[in-house]
């Protein structure tokens, strides 16, 4: 069985870390029946400190075949490019199936590639609804999963979303690839990373922020709004650490909010960190301040509270169990939210940290049923 798996972000490169190594174990049982994974990497997040730094902290293979499709500024051109290059790359390869993951530009444009050459779709982290079609990633997740025939859903919610929009076959609870990585890398994340004393840091007595999302940072409002709260919120005996995205980094200057930033020193902005540190930074933070899905949940499997600078979130389980509040962009209601402690539960359908070993075993089942 031959699989193209395409990725081109840094959450992707996390998934794929699990599910590659589930996949490695699947091929150690039987040297007769064996998964060939070729990883295509679109370039989509193309600097290297949000690129070669992951690879190397999650232990995943280097990509077969990279494509150059980072720092287009159209999402039209970026489709355009990756669409021509993933094509060439399934032509050749002639995969059985064609793996994606998430909400990108890259999982859109190799459901779209493997679609037009008849190549069936697995999508990791299918279902997923924030009802804001004004987010590029609501579009990408809403055509993958119609695009895809076999779905993989980290929830029930997921499950209910795709039932609405009547898409009820080849659908699969399995629990989220995410909380396999949290449960996976937590620990390797203890021993390795040496974040906390590089800056100076102690356990729960700093806030963490992460702002790349483009209803944000395309909004020179929001963005100014969003970091006056981080100028207010950021105390000496509590910092907030802003690990700044590149194209963050881009409009802060365009909008010429450096001074703001540099106005309070307890505001450290710091270049983007692999995913060992940043996973000693979700664990360690007083509260984690971000517009990344995915942020969200690694916030939640580490048990810290979580503030969401958007309107709305896919993650509503994070919400209604206590862990995560939903407070926009304004200045004064990012503010307020710090002062709220809501009553927390746990959240029991995110699995049992084998989701991605579920993955594998449906595929193969349906590889050998003959689906």
């Amino acid at each position: 069985m031959k699989i193209v798996t395409v990725i081109g972000t840094r959450p992707q490169f996390i998934k794929a870390a699990v599910v590659s190594r589930a996949i490695a174990a699947y091929n150690g049982i039987d040297e007769k029946r064996q998964m060939k994974e070729c990883i295509l990497h679109t370039g989509q997040h193309y600097d290297k400190n949000m690129n070669d730094v992951f690879f190397k902290a999650l232990g995943l293979k280097k990509p077969d075949r990279q494509l150059c499709c980072g720092g287009i500024t159209s999402s039209a051109k970026m489709l355009s490019e990756m669409l021509t290059g993933i094509e060439k790359v399934l032509k050749k390869r002639h995969p059985d199936y064609v793996l994606v993951y998430g909400d990108t530009n890259s999982t859109l444009a190799g459901a779209l590639a493997a679609s037009q050459l008849h190549i069936p779709v697995l999508h990791v982290e299918a279902g997923l609804r924030s009802f804001n079609k004004w987010m590029p990633e609501e579009i990408n997740r809403m055509l993958t999963d119609h695009l895809s025939s076999m779905l993989f859903c980290p929830t029930y919610k997921a499950m209910e979303n795709l039932a609405k929009e009547n898409i009820t076959n080849g659908i699969f609870y399995t629990g989220d690839v995410m909380y396999d990585a949290a449960l996976s890398f937590g620990k390797m994340a203890e021993e390795k990373s040496g974040i906390l004393s590089e800056l100076g840091l102690q356990p729960e007595k700093f806030r963490l922020c992460t702002v790349h999302r483009a209803e944000n940072t395309d909004h020179p409002e929001r963005l100014t709004q969003i970091i006056l709260a981080l100028v207010e919120i950021a105390m000496p005996d509590c910092p907030v650490v802003l690990p700044l995205h590149p194209r963050t980094r881009t409009y802060i200057k365009n909008y010429n909010l450096n001074a703001t930033i540099a106005s309070n020193e307890s505001l450290r902005v710091i270049d983007p960190v692999d995913y060992l540190d940043m996973v000693m930074l979700e664990k360690n933070a007083k509260t984690i301040l971000t517009d990344s899905g995915g942020v969200q949940k690694e916030a939640y499997f580490f048990r810290t509270p979580c503030i969401t600078l958007r309107e709305e979130t896919e993650w509503t389980e994070t919400v209604e169990a206590g862990w995560n509040q939903i407070v926009g962009f304004h200045t004064e209601k990012i503010v307020e939210s710090l002062e709220l402690n809501p009553e927390r539960s746990e959240i029991k359908e995110y699995g049992d940290g084998r989701a991605a070993e579920k993955i594998i075993n449906a595929i193969v089942k349906s590889y050998e049923a003959g689906i």
